[in-house]
């Protein structure tokens, strides 16, 4: 499930640069069974089948290289993702993920092995795998030299709390679209203002939940500029 995704574009390049190293275990190398057995049926008689400790725990301790080292499980009741967990995430020298299946794993998982859960949404999906693909990319870019040009990163939506601005790029009129003049005016501070502006209104339009977050003054000033004109029409 893995190979395609990390074998291609800005992951692969990080990879080959010895920028980050990915690697993917198979819970049924640390199994004794006969049939290499890493789930069973779960006590109390519910339907569904539940990830055994015993495992889990023997591959954590095999592959873990410090003390340091974190444990996340990728869970619908973990933390939810943002720019500040992975950030948090790409300054560590070993993170471990692992991806939750079936009806879960067992508890003493999580209770005595694991660090933080972690979410990519408040929906379910068939397996932690998906998930950990998200939790890679997005804590990659924050490891210096994965992109890029590192301040892309910070103008990324969310990374500062808002929707990203719109962007442009030629021609300069498609099919009677044009581009913002402000863009060509050569004023920069001009173009920072409008750029702020724009990614407030897409914030204000679709997250206005992001707008509850610590405001500049000049955030403030524009946020409430667009209120009133918006009130006047």
């Amino acid at each position: 499930m893995f190979g395609s995704v990390f074998s291609g574009g800005v992951i692969r390049k990080a990879v080959e640069k010895g920028l980050m190293e990915i690697c993917v275990h198979d819970l049924r190398d640390y199994t004794f069974d006969r049939h290499k057995q890493v789930d069973d049926r779960p006590y109390g008689g519910l339907e569904g089948m539940v990830f055994k400790a015993e495992p889990i725990f023997l591959a954590v301790e095999d592959i873990r290289e410090s003390p340091e080292t974190r444990v996340f499980l990728l869970s619908p009741q973990g933390r939810k993702l943002d720019p500040r967990l992975a950030g948090e995430m790409a300054r560590f020298s070993q993170v471990i993920l692992i991806c939750g299946r079936y009806e879960g794993v067992d508890e003493r998982v999580i209770e005595s092995l694991v660090n933080e859960e972690i979410s990519i949404g408040d929906y379910v999906i068939t397996g932690g795998e998906p998930a950990a693909v998200v939790v890679v990319d997005a804590a990659s870019r924050f490891i210096p030299g994965v992109v890029g040009k590192a301040e892309s990163v910070a103008h990324d939506s969310f990374a500062a709390g808002r929707l990203d601005f719109p962007h442009y790029t030629r021609p300069r009129d498609f099919r009677g679209m044009k581009v913002p003049q402000v863009l060509f005016s050569g004023d920069h501070a001009k173009i920072e203002r409008w750029r702020k502006r724009k990614a407030l209104e897409k914030t204000l339009g679709k997250r206005p939940d992001l707008l509850d977050r610590e405001l500049s003054p000049e955030e403030s000033e524009i946020l409430e500029e667009i209120r009133k004109e918006r009130k006047e029409l």
